[in-house]
């Protein structure tokens, strides 16, 4: 029999973090309600694991709905021989419905971090993220991503908001959003500040970019939609912070927030929305990760 791989030794000094719902919403018109975050699973602490949940044929009267949803969020030692600490977070909706105006087959999103044994930044991947089936008004949405976008771990353990060319990359991209949007699209996505800030949040989108004959207008990610409001598509965050370690001192963290579908909605409804949402940081704590 093949010897099977071994893991490394167990790190205690990693804490995973990793999150992830299908749905919330803030609803104030045509139905004043909150919709608490669907099939909700976290993990957070030096133990990882895995949790998963399921939810089926959710509805909120005619205004949001969706068939299936499924979440989980992992956390564990690599298997591989000088690799460090996986976390994990997934959603998937599938039947996804908004007023019958954004619709949806299914929804991917997906997040997989590996922090390194020695070091505090992690490499990241959005492998499996992805639209199937997106609508509008019934017309196809056809959505070409760019899960690429964020890049290759920056070099000397540097964070992604210090790297140049990601940088570079956001700035291309907010100016390319900004060709003609109405103010509140243009106020969103100002360009980044010239100096990187080590507590800044970078909003991005992994949108390349987007086609079809809906009603409305796209501007980069964003879709305009007359009479009903604006729609973020596959929108990052990536939150830089400080952690101050009684053992090593103050070195960064990283959060990265991926949500698929933002909603900003205005006149035949009011409110807010997000679906496909994954949360995903962890954090050494002292003497490498």
């Amino acid at each position: 029999m093949a010897n099977l791989p071994t893991p490394n030794s167990p790190n205690e000094k990693h804490d995973y973090h990793a999150e992830a719902f299908a749905l919330e919403a803030d609803l104030q018109r045509p139905l004043k309600s909150p919709v608490k975050p669907q099939a909700y699973v976290k993990i957070h602490g030096t133990s990882g694991g895995y949790l998963s949940e399921r939810a089926l044929d959710y509805r909120l009267e005619g205004i949001f709905s969706f068939r299936h949803a499924y979440t989980q969020a992992a956390g564990s030692q690599s298997l591989k021989q000088g690799h460090g600490s996986v976390t994990l977070a997934t959603s998937v909706i599938e039947g996804f419905n908004v007023l019958d105006v954004v619709t949806a087959d299914r929804i991917v999103s997906q997040i997989s971090v590996e922090h390194p044994l020695d070091g505090y930044v992690p490499e990241v991947t959005f492998l499996g993220t992805r639209f199937e089936g997106l609508k509008i008004a019934g017309h196809p949405v056809h959505v070409k991503l760019d899960t690429g976008f964020l890049g290759a771990k920056p070099a000397n353990d540097g964070t992604y908001g210090s790297d140049k060319t990601f940088r570079k990359r956001v700035n291309d991209q907010r100016t390319e959003i900004c060709k003609g949007a109405p103010p509140e699209i243009k106020s969103r996505y100002n360009q980044l500040p010239s100096n990187p800030n080590p507590q800044e949040t970078i909003e991005c989108s992994l949108v390349q970019h987007v086609e079809g004959s809906w009603p409305g207008t796209p501007h980069g990610h964003v879709i305009d939609i007359p009479h009903f409001g604006k729609v973020y598509l596959a929108v990052l965050r990536v939150e830089h912070s400080t952690y101050k370690s009684p053992v090593t001192g103050e070195h960064p963290q990283t959060t990265f927030r991926l949500t698929m579908i933002e909603l900003q909605m205005g006149c035949i409804g009011d409110g807010s929305g997000s679906a496909g949402n994954t949360i995903v940081n962890g954090q050494g704590r002292g003497g490498g990760n």
